[in-house]
């Protein structure tokens, strides 16, 4: 029996680190503010970090970000995403998705729920991403379309 035991988990890792795919990605993006900001914001930017599990079609993580909306007549308002993020691969086209809270990071600025959807096009390693942030907060929502890049490490 110990013998079965054995070679059933010698069998369940390899065939775990044999398919199973891990990513490291790094994105930058630049976007227009939208929504209940847009009257005081004309552009953010942001970035984020993820680690993707998972198999070559669908993957998994966690991510972690950093968002900035370049405020007018105020202080700018800024934001540290922790999320869980999604991405569903079909040849060079990359479909995902983002949910999670929204730490507000700069002063008088609440956190709130955080969600991004993106569309990507792959083309040798690196995707160019389209996304919407939105970080809903009391009394209203920060939200932007965004455009950026993001490389695997």
């Amino acid at each position: 029996m110990k013998k079965f035991l054995c070679s059933l988990i010698f069998i369940a890792v390899g065939f775990t680190s044999t398919y199973a795919q891990r990513d490291i990605r790094l994105g930058v993006n630049a976007g227009i503010p939208v929504g209940d900001i847009s009257d005081a914001s004309d552009f953010n930017v942001g970035a984020d970090i993820a680690y993707l599990m998972g198999f070559e079609n669908f993957q998994l993580g966690p991510m972690v970000g950093y968002n900035h909306f370049f405020v007018d007549e105020f202080d700018d308002v800024s934001f540290l995403p922790l999320a869980a993020t999604a991405r569903f691969s079909l040849a060079n086209l990359e479909l995902g998705a983002d949910l999670g809270y929204a730490l507000g990071i700069s002063d008088g600025t609440d956190g709130g729920f955080y969600y991004k959807p993106k569309i990507g096009f792959n083309l040798l390693g690196v995707g160019l991403i389209a996304s919407y942030t939105g970080i809903s907060i009391d009394g209203g929502t920060a939200a932007s379309v965004n455009l950026g890049v993001e490389f695997r490490l």
